[in-house]
């Protein structure tokens, strides 16, 4: 485990990074870096890293304000997540890395891939979608903002955001996994929440960044996904140049915690692959 600073890298439009963010860094091997979903933390991973960690050198970040990592004062962005992640690169020693984004992790790795596309040897993308949000979406997130900002009370992400992340079967068949899920939720900082909301709801259309990504792809559905659709995973990888869909049964949004037996072998086979190109 390590606490990284990326206090002292550039993103490409120069603005200065001064978040230090929280990794938990096992194993040895190719690294696969893994960007945690909203509004959890790098708490959700466990079970990759036990499970991928006798392969690959796993890398779990906190995003900025979420876990051990810490807020800063910059604007709510996307792009500053990801500046935040390759600072993290720079201090690990990482030249490349695969890497992995569910559903807000998504929305960071695609902003990684267009802000330092050196860094990457491949992308996984989970539960995610590459379009910015319709006026209601945006409209919902900026609702949240201002009642966590206001009121320091994150209930309202366990009563609007907690029923989209797992999926119909889970919910009937997994109670320990939606009660952890639930803790997951509970525990997250309102201000780390309400900044993440924000910059979710500013972040761009990134479809022309997957037509120009240079790397392979995978790009992971959960079947009873409501929040990132099947259909929008399937745009995702019309997009790409080099892309591999996946659907995973029986799993919501969450497809890492609610099937992580059928994840992990995905996310296995294709790092597993990329590191037998790259040798």
């Amino acid at each position: 485990m390590c606490a990284a600073d990326a206090g002292d890298g550039y993103g490409e439009d120069g603005a200065t990074m001064t978040v230090q963010l929280y990794a938990r860094d096992v194993g040895t091997g190719t690294p696969l870096v893994l960007l945690h979903a909203f509004p959890l933390s790098s708490a959700m991973w466990l079970g990759q890293r036990e499970a991928l960690a006798g392969r690959f050198r796993v890398i779990t970040p906190d995003l900025r304000g979420f876990g051990g990592s810490v807020l800063g004062a910059d604007e709510p962005s996307v792009d500053a997540m990801a500046d935040d992640v390759a600072g993290l690169f720079r201090r690990l020693g990482v030249a490349r890395a695969v890497v992995c984004g569910l559903s807000m992790g998504g929305y960071v790795t695609m902003a990684l891939v267009r802000r330092h596309p050196g860094l990457v040897l491949g992308v996984v993308l989970a539960g995610t979608r590459a379009a910015a949000d319709t006026g209601a979406v945006r409209e919902a997130r900026l609702r949240q903002a201002e009642r966590l900002g206001r009121d320091g009370d994150v209930s309202v992400l366990v009563d609007e955001v907690l029923p989209g992340l797992i999926g119909p079967t889970t919910l009937r068949q997994r109670a320990l996994i939606y009660g952890r899920v639930r803790g997951l939720v509970q525990s997250a900082p309102a201000p780390a929440a309400a900044w993440a909301q924000r910059a979710m709801a500013a972040r761009p259309d990134s479809f022309d960044t997957l037509r120009g990504l240079k790397v392979p792809a995978l790009v992971l559905a959960g079947a009873e996904d409501a929040l990132a659709t099947e259909d929008e995973a399937r745009a995702m990888a019309d997009a790409l140049p080099d892309a591999e869909l996946t659907v995973i049964p029986r799993a919501g949004h969450l497809s890492p915690v609610e099937q992580p037996d059928l994840f992990d072998r995905a996310v296995a086979e294709f790092t597993a692959a990329l590191a037998r190109t790259a040798g």
